[in-house]
């Protein structure tokens, strides 16, 4: 058993899927853990070994999950709190925070840290070039914590600045109209034919990557398991024999 007051919190990214993009420092990390707190089946990603104790919950419940975490660290142990991804986009990194913020005066004593990971967006871009090669955002599509209409505006405005754009957890079985919401949101205010990219299960074995223009795409082309990215106006696709390279150059004219 970890001495007490000897305990620590750290908030990793295991990656998009591929064990070979987590890092050596996230790996080492969890070598150290005496506990694994996560979601079900990033917590499975983990494994069980001797002296490892895992804490799989379900989703949706990110703050009573931290809160654990936190409360063991504050008990001597060494907590792993386990993301997809990496822990700072839509992920575990901000919950563990907001606990802090709001839970026992002690926690802000506790040595906590972040861990990056590689992104499902990053990973995606890379799969096909470089998308995001120039300014670009990061939007979640799930209206279960902000207000669908604040998804709207952020949609318009990304595409009045002309950036590029990454698209976390576009459609779920309990609001399928999401993203056919967004999407034809995006033909509004887009008004021309740019690269949608649609990136399932990417890094796996399983992956596929398929390229269509914004005025074709319909909204059954994404699930849970896909990161879409829009290019922007600018974003060019290289034909070749084989997968097309796509790329977002690094100037933009004038």
């Amino acid at each position: 058993m970890t001495a007490a007051g000897s305990g620590w919190v750290t908030i990793v990214g295991i990656g998009p899927g591929d064990e070979a993009l987590i890092t050596p420092e996230v790996t080492a990390a969890i070598g150290e853990a005496t506990d694994i707190v996560g979601y079900i089946p990033y917590v499975e990603r983990v494994g069980a070994r001797e002296g490892l104790t895992l804490h799989p919950s379900d989703n949706r419940v990110e703050i009573d999950r931290s809160q654990h975490a936190l409360q063991m660290a504050s008990e001597g142990k060494r907590v792993i709190v386990v993301s997809s991804g990496d822990p700072g986009v839509f992920a575990m990194a901000a919950a563990v925070l907001e606990a802090v913020e709001h839970g026992e005066a002690a926690w802000r004593d506790l040595d906590i840290r972040v861990l990056p990971g590689i992104t499902a967006m990053l990973a995606a871009s890379a799969a096909c070039g470089a998308p995001l090669g120039h300014d670009f955002c990061a939007i979640n599509l799930s209206d279960n914590m902000k207000p669908w209409d604040l998804i709207e505006k952020r949609l318009r405005l990304a595409a009045e600045a002309d950036f590029a754009m990454a698209f976390y957890n576009p459609r779920s079985k309990s609001r399928p109209e999401g993203f056919g919401k967004a999407v034809k949101a995006l033909q509004e205010a887009c008004g021309d034919d740019r690269p949608m990219i649609f990136a399932r299960n990417v890094s796996r074995p399983d992956q596929t990557i398929k390229i269509v223009p914004l005025t074709e795409v319909t909204e059954d082309m994404a699930d849970m398991r896909t990161v879409v990215l829009l290019g922007s106006s600018t974003t060019r696709i290289i034909e070749r024999d084989g997968a097309p390279l796509i790329y977002t150059p690094r100037s933009v004219a004038g």
